[in-house]
């Protein structure tokens, strides 16, 4: 994944009140094993409802924009 990628959560995070195919976008990389990824979702009005890292595999790479 790239930055600004839109990606699909695979699970819910009740945490954060995100759930199961939450739509964001990778505005951050963290190097390491494994790779981490920042992800903001964002509500319809574009404010932030949360800002979650994530491993590559807790998302799915979606294709296209928001």
């Amino acid at each position: 994944m790239e930055l600004y990628d839109v990606v699909e959560l695979r699970d819910a995070r009740p945490s954060e009140r995100l759930p199961a195919g939450a739509v964001g976008t990778v505005v951050h990389f963290f190097e390491g094993h494994p790779p981490m990824y920042e992800v903001e979702f964002a509500d319809a009005d574009g404010r932030t409802i949360a800002m979650v890292t994530l491993r590559a595999d807790q998302v799915v790479q979606r294709d296209g924009h928001l």
